[in-house]
């Protein structure tokens, strides 16, 4: 299955280890060498209503997406393999 990269930042990352909605993704980090996808960055929640920008972004590894519907991802994450960068 096809996905363009505008059709995937529109849906939401719900991780099904603890039912948690992630945010929806904003970027991809990909080896420059292969073309490979590593991980998928996805933004957090907004602070203070959206005026002070996302509190994180987290960082899922490619490999742990386990179905992609028409609006949300989801991805089975432990905490340890989720790392998270920026808080509020």
């Amino acid at each position: 299955m096809m996905e363009s990269f505008c059709a995937l930042r529109r849906k939401d990352v719900i991780n099904i280890c603890d039912g948690m909605r992630l945010g929806n993704v904003t970027d991809l980090e990909f080896d420059p060498r292969t073309g490979r996808i590593l991980r998928l960055v996805v933004s957090g929640e907004p602070c203070y209503f959206g005026i002070l920008g996302r509190c994180s972004k987290f960082f899922v590894p490619w490999e742990c997406i386990v179905k992609m519907g028409d609006d949300i991802l989801l991805v089975n994450v432990d905490k340890q393999d989720m790392f998270l960068k920026g808080k509020c």
